[in-house]
């Protein structure tokens, strides 16, 4: 369900894409990416991480009458909340606008009031996205992980159909995209309603500030914000920074992260999912072998796939974004410049993916304070890299100083990703299983073999650019295509026993 909601997202990426890489487009990037940011910082991050383990543990300690009372009070607590965000947000576009993208104001004043004009539409979307994650919460919990994992598709849907049907009879058509953004965030809310009836745990919505239950969740919330969502944070100081840039550095920082966010949202995010109700489980059945088990199951499988993902996107980028995005009005130097962050978040891909893993291992155990000391650091350090290497290249006129941007956050993301893993190990929360040194081994291997034959083999990007839209896309199927088997054979020529990996996470 998750790829297919990826897949989608992609397809919409595609769409979006003909708009161009503009003013305009900036324009809206930035409204929806506010929202957006608010929607993994709150929904998605600290929100779940915290919601999860607590109804975990009524789950498996309460009766049912009593999980039906919590889901309620947290439902009417959010949902009043939430309310009087969305409302203030509303009212206030024209301020966080200035906040998170001032160079528009600096630079383009019809831009920045085409920006606040769309953010009205958009910022809706937090209330209703927080109420979907709370719902897919209740819903993964349970063990019913397909309605949540596949209601992200309906944003695909809706945007995609405001871009294709609405837009072009609109005299500012990006205002279409907004809208969409605001309806998908309703039909996704309910869609998973059924689902919750069916496990007979439907909201009935109860203020309940003062319960116990939701005292705790909030508890946990409250430090996890910026613990759980520093990539985001990171992101979002991309943004403003490239609002002093040249029309279309936001653009370029989209797509670029879009085609990042593709394998982290298909496996690293869908395993995080899946693996934070196990890790909660077992903290509360004080199964510390078990724990430790589903964290070296879960690393694996990130490297597994990341290490080849991370080595093809920075290989293919430019093919990528030529055969993806390079359609009506997006340029040839549009595919350069976003080709340029592309291949910098690429090679942070590695690091992003661990930190879906890691974090979970903090939350299960009811411990959001750890992440937020070590996102702190992640986060200073992502600033000052962001100057160190954004300001030289302006000053010396060197093209795509937002590549530096995207180079900051994966530096960044390591630092993240290498503090969560030590303190994990170090307080003995994680052993690693046997068999690692080989593992790295093999993945070694295997990523060199598929690298050699991706730079030997691949057609030069002139060649690329000269294809029509069948030749690109063919193109490119078949060179991933290519690279994944070739992949795959360094692996199983390397030694690597696949039925072994399945059954107990050891290569």
């Amino acid at each position: 369900m998750t790829l297919i909601s990826r897949v989608l997202g992609l397809v919409r990426d595609i769409v979006l894409a003909g708009f161009g890489a503009n003013a305009g487009m900036d324009a809206f990037f930035v409204a929806f990416k506010i929202p957006n940011f608010l929607r993994r910082l709150f929904a998605e991050g600290a929100f779940s991480q915290a919601f999860v383990p607590i109804i975990s543990e009524y789950k498996e300690q309460r009766t049912h009458a009593a999980v039906q009372d919590l889901i309620n009070k947290v439902a009417g607590t959010l949902g009043g909340i939430l309310s009087v965000v969305a409302v203030v947000g509303v009212l206030a576009s024209p301020v966080l606008i200035t906040i998170f993208a001032p160079g528009f104001l600096y630079r383009d004043t019809a831009q920045f009031d085409l920006a606040a004009q769309m953010l009205r539409l958009t910022f809706p979307y937090i209330l209703f996205v927080s109420l979907v994650a709370f719902a897919a919460g209740i819903l993964n919990t349970f063990g019913r992980f397909a309605a949540a994992s596949f209601a992200p598709v309906w944003l695909n849907v809706v945007m995609i159909g405001a871009a294709l049907l609405v837009a072009p009879r609109l005299e500012q058509p990006v205002l279409a995209l907004a809208g969409g953004v605001f309806v998908a965030g309703v039909v996704q809310l309910l869609f998973l309603l059924p689902a919750l009836q069916r496990i007979r745990l439907m909201p009935r919505p109860r203020w309940g500030i003062r319960d116990a239950g939701v005292r705790r969740i909030m508890k946990l919330m409250l430090p996890g914000i910026l613990g759980s969502s520093v990539a985001q944070i990171n992101l979002l100081f991309d943004t403003l920074i490239a609002s002093f840039l040249v029309a279309g550095s936001v653009s370029w920082l989209y797509y670029s992260d879009r085609l990042v966010e593709f394998p982290l949202g298909v496996f690293a995010i869908a395993l995080s999912t899946v693996i934070l109700p196990s890790l909660s489980r077992s903290h509360a059945n004080d199964s510390t072998d078990e724990f430790s088990g589903t964290l070296d199951w879960g690393l694996r499988l990130v490297l597994l796939i990341g290490i080849p993902s991370a080595l093809g996107l920075f290989i293919l980028a430019r093919p990528m974004i030529t055969s993806l995005f390079m359609y009506r009005d997006f340029t040839a130097v549009d595919v350069d410049m976003a080709g340029l962050s592309l291949m910098a978040y690429a090679i942070g891909l590695p690091a992003f993916m661990l930190i879906k893993v890691l974090a979970p291992g903090f939350y299960s155990r009811k411990d959001p304070r750890t992440p937020v000391r070590i996102a702190i650091v992640a986060l200073v350090t992502n600033m000052v890299l962001n100057l160190v290497f954004v300001i030289p290249m302006v000053r010396l006129g060197i093209p795509g100083p937002h590549a530096g941007l995207a180079l900051a956050t994966s530096v960044a993301a390591y630092v993240n990703a290498g503090l969560l893993f030590w303190v994990l190990y170090r307080d003995r929360f994680y052993r690693p299983r046997p068999g690692w040194r080989r593992f790295a081994l093999q993945m070694l291997l295997a990523g060199g073999v598929m690298v050699a034959v991706l730079v030997w083999g691949m057609p030069s990007l002139s060649e690329w650019i000269a294809w029509d839209v069948t030749g690109r896309v063919g193109q490119l199927s078949l060179w991933v295509a290519i690279g994944a088997l070739v992949y795959l054979a360094g692996l199983r020529l390397g030694g690597l026993r696949w039925s072994a990996f399945r059954r107990t996470g050891q290569a």
